[in-house]
């Protein structure tokens, strides 16, 4: 191995992922064993365990942990000059080290019992939905995320009677609506096949979300819009457009040493096809990580890269000079 592909001693290493046993852990776990590969003999990395929301960047940005992975990528730039649940504590110094592709919507779909169609609708017959959703606590980015779009788009189910099934996850979610206490989902992870079960079993309508809403949040808090197309769930006849919730954002800090940041970028790069493997029995546009992993695409990241980081794609012809 080049001697600039590894580090000369040992390190003791904190990154922050998933709850335990999704997609984060498992990035997490692939980085560990190449970095153990490529450093001293010495080095230990501890996984510590997260949401992957605004926790999971609090803690990298106070010092508490070295690396961790947030989703969707692009919310993490809040952290840079206070917006959102970072008012009043800046993270400035936040630096990435990569994005890992996943192709992902916040989705709002509705039983097709309600009688609902569009997001007029809702708001002009005052529909009392029960959404289930993820928490509104600052920390969850899909219930920050859900409400935020709700509000600015007119929306208030607690007002007419709705409200709110709770549940961090979209299994969760899931099982909220099947049980009835729930006849509106509002959730990401739209690749998994419990989405798809979802949509196979019942009669779903997929709610599309106006220009206005989705500009506004866009000016606040740098949220990006997407369009989900025709045919990607049963009964969705035409495509739509809703927050883009998609990729997974590997950041540091920028006092982290640029020779460690180099060589995580160039394990990430170099061994992409051993985190892949995980996935390939999973078509890549139902996979949890989209693959194959491009390293311009790792290079395109919604903060800026550190230096050591950026050194490596730009050796290699990922960055433009």
């Amino acid at each position: 191995m080049p001697d600039d592909a590894r580090l000369n001693r040992s390190v003791t290493l904190h990154f922050m992922g998933d709850p335990g046993r999704a997609n984060f852990h498992r990035i997490l776990g692939w980085m560990c064993d190449e970095l153990s590969n490529r450093s001293g003999p010495y080095t230990r990395v501890a996984i510590w365990n997260g949401l992957g929301f605004v926790d999971n960047v609090r803690e990298v940005g106070r010092g508490q942990k070295d690396l961790a992975i947030a989703t969707p990528a692009s919310f993490v730039n809040m952290a840079l000059d206070g917006r959102g649940p970072y008012a009043g504590e800046t993270f400035p110094n936040l630096r990435a080290i990569a994005t890992m592709p996943q192709y992902d919507r916040l989705v709002l779909a509705v039983d097709a019992s309600v009688g609902v169609r569009t997001l007029a609708d809702i708001r002009d017959r005052k529909i009392p939905l029960r959404i289930a959703t993820g928490t509104n606590d600052g920390i969850n980015h899909i219930g920050m995320a859900a409400h935020a779009l709700l509000k600015a788009s007119g929306i208030d189910v607690e007002a007419w009677g709705g409200g709110f099934a709770l549940g961090d996850w979209y299994p969760q979610a899931l099982g909220s609506l099947r049980s009835g206490s729930a006849n509106a989902l509002m959730q990401e992870a739209i690749m998994t096949p419990p989405w798809q079960d979802m949509a196979n079993e019942r009669d779903m309508v997929f709610i599309s979300f106006e220009d206005q809403p989705l500009e506004q949040l866009e000016r606040e808090y740098g949220w990006p819009r997407a369009t989900l197309q025709a045919g990607y769930f049963k009964g969705l006849e035409e495509p739509f457009q809703t927050l883009d919730f998609s990729d997974f954002l590997v950041f540091v800090r920028d006092d982290m040493p640029d020779d460690l940041a180099y060589v995580l970028a160039r394990l990430m790069v170099e061994t992409r096809d051993a985190i892949e493997a995980r996935y390939r029995h999973i078509p890549p546009e139902r996979s949890p990580l989209t693959y194959p992993i491009e390293p311009r695409k790792m290079a395109t990241t919604p903060i800026p890269l550190h230096p050591g980081a950026e050194r490596y794609y730009r050796s290699e012809g990922f960055l433009q000079l």
